[in-house]
């Protein structure tokens, strides 16, 4: 096993949840994607591709669980680099089909790819505000099926997430942003800057 390796991913993460709290703390996460953020998500994804190209996945069996949760949410945060989250997609595919890792970090990783290339979702784990203000699952394919996925992972249904997210956001303070459209746009623009779509 590569301990210094493991105890390294660790303190990415670390470094970034340390990160979102100062700015969930100071109400500056919420505006955009906050310019500190993407800049750690960035180099952080940069280091775990380094350690990927060395020891392949960073999977349970050659970092230990705590680790490998930890490359799982980085590559989950590194959304400004469409290359390396789909590369480590096909990675997390064989990992989880060789009995490696979580099936639930493959269905939130899917999610949150199809999502930025504009693709139904397969599990309703991407979450965002809608033109009324609400929290709700980004676009999915079919409501029964998508259920039925998750429930074939462990996962609540649909319609327990949507109420627990909600929850969480209430406590967080987090708000809808102040004008759907010109988020929509200037995400759209973010999406193109960065390869997500042409």
């Amino acid at each position: 096993m590569h301990h210094k390796i493991a105890k390294q991913i660790i303190q990415l993460k670390n470094d970034d949840l340390k990160l979102r709290s100062r700015l969930v703390e100071s109400g500056e996460l919420w505006n955009g994607y906050n310019l500190e953020m993407e800049a750690m998500h960035n180099r952080n994804a940069k280091q775990l591709d380094e350690i990927i190209n060395e020891i392949g996945y960073p999977s349970i069996k050659k970092v230990g669980e705590e680790a490998s949760e930890a490359a799982w949410l980085i590559i989950q945060h590194a959304i400004g680099q469409p290359e390396f989250m789909r590369k480590c997609l096909q990675y997390l595919e064989q990992e989880v089909n060789e009995g490696g890792t979580n099936p639930v970090n493959l269905a939130y990783l899917s999610d949150r790819i199809a999502n930025f290339e504009g693709k139904p979702q397969l599990y309703g784990t991407s979450f965002d505000w809608d033109e009324n203000g609400e929290l709700n699952p980004l676009p999915y394919d079919d409501l029964a099926k998508v259920n039925q996925r998750r429930a074939s992972i462990g996962l609540n249904s649909l319609e327990e997430q949507t109420l627990l997210i909600r929850e969480r956001s209430r406590k967080e303070n987090e708000s809808p942003p102040a004008n759907y459209k010109d988020r929509q746009a200037q995400m759209n623009e973010w999406r193109k800057k960065v390869g997500w779509i042409k």
